[in-house]
């Protein structure tokens, strides 16, 4: 791992500003939508803006790149988050809000495909599992600082809106500067969603709802907390505790699930997180108790992401990997763009409890599908292994990690019984 960080390091430097900026825009506009007096239901649209921008950057990108090069798209659109992050104060509209919400989604997902390019390109064969795994490590440590630098200044204010759009202009500097040439680049036709659905009706069904799931606590948490009354310092512990209960529990449930049945663990997860869900549907909970379930919930849906990929890959051939990731990454986004809408109108129908009960639906039908799903049909031979995958990765490091899952997997096929 030092030998990666050392010719890694400047380009993750950039990736970790990156998402620091990242992790503050999304925080922010949660906790400003209260001060501006914005209601929930227009708040959910702003949010969901950023799921339909990336969904628009994993399909429109890839050709810019191979048009006019990495360093060009790279440059264009880091410069236009630092705009927009600047100019979110200046307007402070719903609707041009989410308008910016969709161009800043557009292009953190421009500027993450570029990164991992390189980062990719940067390791030696030997090393480019270790490299994604530093890169993905380093992601959660940039969204956690964000929620850090959340309490440095008062929301109400421009400083907050010039942080990350400083950090996102710095980080343009080591990323651009690395000693790595701009890598080839190859854009993803998907399947079509006939052949992935017949692949795996589980993996389809599954990431479409976790990704309403993902995005709703991811887009809508900071508007919940703010809505009950939460305090800056508050808000952004509760959102930086998502990432790290996504980070600490993908290890230990990546290791059971190349031993035990996918489905088992996806169906396990989902009834835990319909559980924890309910249960901070029905109750206060006080801070310390709403601190622990975004950890849970984090712990749930990170994981529960990359065992569906997984899952869905152990009936493909290895040439198909990269087409079938590249369409589950579009349902994902479908879902996700939904996700924020539909808890805010939850949340403006019943009260704050909507955004508990919105994702407690989602999991309780994801854990009935997945065990009835086991009935039809018997386990397939497991010859590749977990990757450690989050939520808002772009089809190249979904790509990537799953490449390298299959080139480390030493383990022989287990026959299983359904």
């Amino acid at each position: 791992m030092l030998s990666v960080l050392r010719t890694t390091w400047p380009l993750l430097l950039g990736v970790l500003l990156l998402m620091v900026g990242n992790g503050m825009q999304g925080t922010l506009l949660g906790i400003r939508g209260e001060i501006e007096g914005i209601p929930t239901t227009q708040m959910s649209v702003v949010m969901s803006g950023y799921f339909g921008g990336f969904v628009l950057g994993s399909l429109i990108v890839p050709g810019m790149i191979q048009r006019v090069g990495h360093v060009r798209v790279f440059a264009a659109l880091a410069s236009l988050i630092s705009a927009v992050l600047i100019v979110y104060a200046a307007i402070p509209h719903w609707l041009a809000w989410a308008l910016m919400r969709l161009l800043i989604g557009f292009c953190f997902c421009g500027v993450y495909i570029t990164a991992e390019s390189w980062v990719n390109a940067s390791a030696a064969n030997e090393t480019r599992g270790q490299a994604m795994s530093a890169y993905f490590i380093v992601q959660m440590l940039g969204l956690v600082t964000g929620q850090v630098l959340m309490n440095v200044s008062d929301p109400g204010g421009w400083m907050l809106f010039v942080i990350p759009s400083v950090l996102v202009s710095v980080a343009f500097t080591p990323i651009l500067l690395a000693r790595v040439p701009a890598p080839r680049f190859e854009t993803i036709k998907p399947m079509s969603m006939g052949q992935l659905y017949r692949a795996s009706p589980l993996g389809c069904v599954g990431i479409f709802l976790i990704g309403g799931v993902f995005s709703a606590v991811l887009g809508m948490g900071a508007v919940w907390a703010a809505t009950i009354g939460l305090n800056v310092r508050e808000i952004s512990a509760f959102v930086a505790a998502i990432w790290i209960g996504g980070l600490l529990a993908q290890y230990p449930i990546g290791w059971l699930s190349d031993r035990v049945d996918r489905r088992l663990l996806i169906t396990g997860l989902a009834a835990f997180g319909t559980l924890v869900t309910a249960t901070f549907a029905m109750r206060d909970s006080g801070v310390w108790g709403y601190l622990l379930a975004a950890a849970l919930v984090g712990g749930v849906a990170n994981p529960i992401y990359a065992l569906l990929i997984a899952y869905t890959n152990d009936f493909l051939d290895t040439a198909d990997m990269a087409a079938a990731s590249a369409g589950l990454l579009l349902i994902n986004g479908a879902g996700s763009v939904f996700g924020p809408i539909l808890t805010g109108w939850l949340m403006a129908a019943m009260g704050p409890e909507g955004f508990w009960v919105y994702m407690a639906v989602l999991l309780a039908g994801l854990a009935a599908y997945g065990g009835w799903r086991m009935t039809q049909r018997a386990t397939p031979d497991v010859d590749q292994s977990f990757a450690i995958l989050s939520p808002s990765a772009t089809p190249l490091a979904v790509e990537t990690a799953l490449a390298e899952a299959g080139d480390n997997s030493s383990s022989p096929p287990q026959d299983k019984a359904a």
